[in-house]
Order: structure tokens, then C-alpha cells, then sequence
């Protein structure tokens, strides 16, 4: 879904964004409505934008807003401009300079056979040269999305039904990608034949749900049938469901950085239940860089389950020493160099009750840039902290993701080009550590990374790409060629 440029991310921001939910409903009176509580679930995944393309098995009703989910999709009157039993949705983040209305999704056409629907969570790494392949044959491009450019594939293959069109073009994309279409008498789910970004089945009723996490599921109160499998298309109709395997059988690669980081602790993604995983992950890194300490404080939000795994594990007791402001977003205007120098504080206030005279553990996900962890430091030790070590439930993130998260280029990940001891003394802590790709491995239930064959992907910590970076490498701003996926 993402722009076709390799765009950095705000210069202010120092934080990895996934880059999209999606959700569909088929066969339930309240298609819309449920697709809507769908995406608010989702809206973690995407705060730029979001939307709804709904069948009502005469034509289709298509709603595409700015902002949140609630700021809109919770309107009656909205809702009511979606009528149909069947609907699918989308959250957008988008990357600096990809914003803007006509990349909102779901893209919608109009091919010869009828209306067709489609959201895309992911990326697309050949998405430029199928553009210029498409454009040379005569298509016109609307947008800036490489979703847009499997409409196009669709559009211009020889094939006759529409499924096989829909085959013949996810056959021609590379990259991640789940995918959920929506045609005049069928819902669509597909995943990417690694399986690298996540999209499961659920069911309400009579009526089949697709969603990128089990919390879409939760909150509507559809029943988790199963994960999509890597490489899987389903279609759903009136009929019921069946599967294809259009590709050959690769290994799974599954963005492990998911558990980290991106899904919701609720959900269950690829089979393991993220809140589980990310306190194991912080017992892992207790065991592995473990400090006498007086007391574990998570970097709110997504520091706090492996904070509580870490404090379990050492035996070091876990409290809040940071409170977070959930009212501040990204869109907070700084009018002033005195405000804008406030930083963190915008988001984040020391608890001085729990942190003065103490030595304080930082758990937090991951370090980007390095920008924010240098200010929190700094305010626990404004706050009185005797000592301030920082643990990272994540390995240094030293290359940049192409599958569909908003990283900043390579030369802007502090990891790169800064040994751990150089980034502690950047960030000015006591001590820096982060957990290793193994101890990782462990967490998430795996022995060790296999080398020869990873279980997943964990290109943003390795380097290790599993597909082929035709655009990027297209452009020269890959060196070499990433070794292709293995079939197993």
C-alpha cells in the first residue's frame, strides 16, 4: 500500500509505524457497521486514513475519510451510505509524502465484468518497473499506491474470469503482502507466499470475517477459525469458502517484528499470542543482560509487557517511573522553538516518586534514530534516577524495512553506523543492551535462528532480505542483490 517512493519518515519521529490494517465482512446484515468496529480495532496499524467499500448486490458504496476510524465511521449517516451484506475496509499510515486522498483505500474499479474492491496491507518491491511496464501498454495511474498497480495487472490480463485475472496478477507482484478483495459476488483474502505480513479467518454467525489480527475478531465477536496461510487466496461467496495455492511452496518468513512491536498485545498472530511472546521476550533479555537493579520501568506502551517479563524474570520489581499522554499524536503542532524543545515531554512525564535515588532499568521495543531515547534518559535523570541502564526488546535495527513498515533510510538507523557502546554513550545512558537475534528466536518459541533458513523475516535486524528488491535495486539504493527465497 505503500507510496512507490522509498520516502523517509518525519524528521520529529523516532518510531517504526506499521503501514495498514485491513478488514472484510461477507454475508451480515450490518456489513459496514462491523467493518468499522473492525478497523477501529485495527487503528493502531494506521491513523492517516481509512475506508470502506460495501455491495449491496445491485452496485457498490464507496466511503474514504482522513483521520481516525471514530472521527468519522461512527456517523449513522455514513454507515447508512453502506448499505449491503458484504463490505471491506482499510487503515492507512502512510509514509512522508504519500499522504493524500487518492492513495486512500480500498482502490476500487470498474472492469468489464463488474466492480472490483481491494486493500492491501504491506509492500510491493517490483511495484515501479510493473508500473512503467503498464503505463508503456496505456494505463493510466491515479495514484501514488502500489496497490493500484495490482487494479492495473487485473485489468490487462488475458485471462477470462475475474478470479483468474486476480491470479494471474498476484502472480506478477513481489514483495509482502495480505490482501482483501471485494467483487460483486465474492470476498477475496490473500497472502503474500511467505506469509510475511498477517491476515486471518474468522466467523460471525453465518458471515465470514477477514482481518489482519484476532482483535478485529474480539471486537466484533466472531469466532478465530485460522490463520490465511502463506500463499493462500480464499474465496468466500454465498456458497461458502474454498482455497487456492497459486505458488509454488516457499518457508514461511513472518515479519517477526509483529511480536515485538506492531500487532496488539491482545491478538493471536501466526499462532502465538503476541502478550505471552513479548514477556517472554523480556525474560529473555533479563536473562541475557541482566544488571543489579532497584526497579524495571517500561517506556510506555509498547515497552510494558516486556518490561513485566523482564521484572519477573530478575526479580526486580516493575513500576510505572514514565506516564504516558495518549492525548499528544503525531499532528501535535509546535508553534514554538520553547515548545518544540519540550520533546518528550510532549508524550511522556516522569514519575519522580518512583524513580528518585533509584537505579533504573529502561525496557523499551526498539531504538531508531536514537532522538527519543536520549530525551527519556534524560528526564529519569532530571527525575533523580542514581543510575539509568536502557534494555531493547528487539536487536539493533540496522537496515531498513521494504515490506510495508515506514523506516527511515539505512544512513538514519543509529545502529548502522554506531557500535552499542557508542549509541549508549549517545543516548547518554549508564548501560545499552539489546536482546540477540537468537535470544529473539527463543521467545518467540524457536530454538535459535536458523542461518541457512530463517523462520522469519528479520531483514530490519540482519539485513537478510527474502525476496527479491527489483525497484529499490532498480534505483541503485541496494548494493547487491538479497538472496531469493528457498521453496522447502
Amino acid at each position: 500500500m505503500d507510496d512507490f517512493s522509498m520516502l523517509p519518515m518525519a524528521a520529529d519521529d523516532d518510531r517504526l509505524h506499521e503501514e495498514c490494517g485491513v478488514f472484510g465482512v461477507f454475508g451480515h446484515d450490518d456489513a459496514a457497521a462491523l467493518t468499522a468496529l473492525g478497523l477501529h480495532a485495527l487503528q493502531h496499524r494506521g491513523q492517516e486514513a481509512a475506508g470502506i467499500a460495501a455491495h449491496d448486490g445491485r452496485r457498490f458504496s464507496i466511503e474514504r475519510h482522513a483521520g481516525l476510524v471514530g472521527d468519522t465511521f461512527t456517523r449513522k449517516a455514513v454507515i447508512d451510505r453502506l448499505p449491503g451484506r458484504r463490505a471491506i475496509g482499510h487503515n492507512r499510515y502512510s509514509t512522508t509524502g504519500g499522504a493524500g486522498m487518492r492513495n486512500v483505500q480500498p482502490m476500487f474499479a470498474e472492469f468489464a465484468g463488474g466492480g472490483f474492491a481491494v486493500a492491501h496491507n504491506g509492500n510491493l518491491t517490483n511495484a515501479m518497473i510493473l508500473k512503467r511496464e503498464l503505463q508503456r501498454r496505456g494505463s493510466l495511474f491515479q495514484s501514488t499506491s502500489d496497490t493500484e498497480t495490482i487494479i492495473h495487472l487485473i485489468a490487462t490480463s488475458n485471462h477470462g474470469q475475474l478470479l483468474d485475472r486476480f491470479v494471474d496478477a498476484i502472480r506478477r507482484i513481489e514483495g509482502a503482502y495480505s490482501l482483501v478483495a471485494l467483487s460483486e459476488k465474492k470476498m477475496l483474502g490473500c497472502r503474500d507466499p511467505l506469509g510475511v505480513r498477517p491476515l486471518v479467518l474468522g466467523k460471525l454467525d453465518e458471515a465470514w470475517v477477514l482481518a489482519s489480527e484476532t482483535c478485529a475478531l474480539d471486537i466484533i465477536g466472531a469466532n478465530y477459525v485460522r490463520d490465511i496461510k502463506p500463499g493462500e487466496v480464499v474465496i468466500i461467496t454465498d456458497e461458502g469458502i474454498e482455497s487456492l495455492f497459486p505458488f509454488e511452496k516457499s518457508r514461511s518468513r513472518f515479519c517477526i517484528f509483529e511480536y515485538v512491536y506492531f500487532a496488539r498485545p491482545d491478538s493471536s498472530v501466526d499462532g502465538r499470542g503476541v502478550y505471552a511472546v513479548r514477556k517472554q521476550i523480556g525474560a529473555e533479555l533479563a536473562r541475557e543482560s541482566g544488571i543489579p537493579a532497584d526497579v524495571i520501568v517500561p517506556v510506555p506502551d509498547s515497552g510494558v509487557p516486556a518490561a513485566i517479563g523482564y521484572a519477573e524474570a530478575s526479580g526486580i520489581p516493575f513500576d510505572l517511573g514514565i506516564i504516558r499522554n495518549h492525548y499528544v499524536g503525531r499532528t501535535f503542532i509546535e508553534p514554538t522553538d520553547a515548545i518544540r524543545h519540550m520533546g518528550v515531554k510532549l508524550k511522556h512525564n516522569a514519575n519522580m516518586g518512583v524513580l528518585k535515588g533509584k537505579r533504573v532499568v529502561l525496557v523499551d521495543d526498539s531504538i531508531v534514530r536514537g532522538t527519543t531515547s536520549m530525551k527519556i534518559v534524560q528526564m529519569v535523570r532530571e527525575a533523580g534516577a542514581a543510575e539509568v541502564h536502557m534494555r531493547i526488546a528487539s536487536p539493533p535495527t540496522t537496515d531498513s524495512c521494504f515490506y510495508g513498515v515506514d523506516t527511515p533510510e539505512k544512513s538514519k538507523l543509529i545502529a548502522s553506523h554506531m557500535t552499542i557502546p557508542e549509541m549508549a554513550s549517545y543516548i547518554k545512558a549508564d548501560s545499552l543492551a539489546f536482546i540477540s537475534i537468537d535470544g529473539l528466536y527463543r521467545a518467540v518459541g524457536e530454538a535459535k535462528r536458523n542461518g541457512d533458513a530463517p523462520q522469519f523475516c528479520d531483514a530490519c535486524f540482519t539485513g537478510d532480505y527474502p525476496t527479491r528488491l527489483a525497484d529499490y535495486e532498480d534505483r541503485g539504493k541496494v548494493q547487491t542483490l538479497p538472496r531469493l527465497a528457498e521453496a522447502s
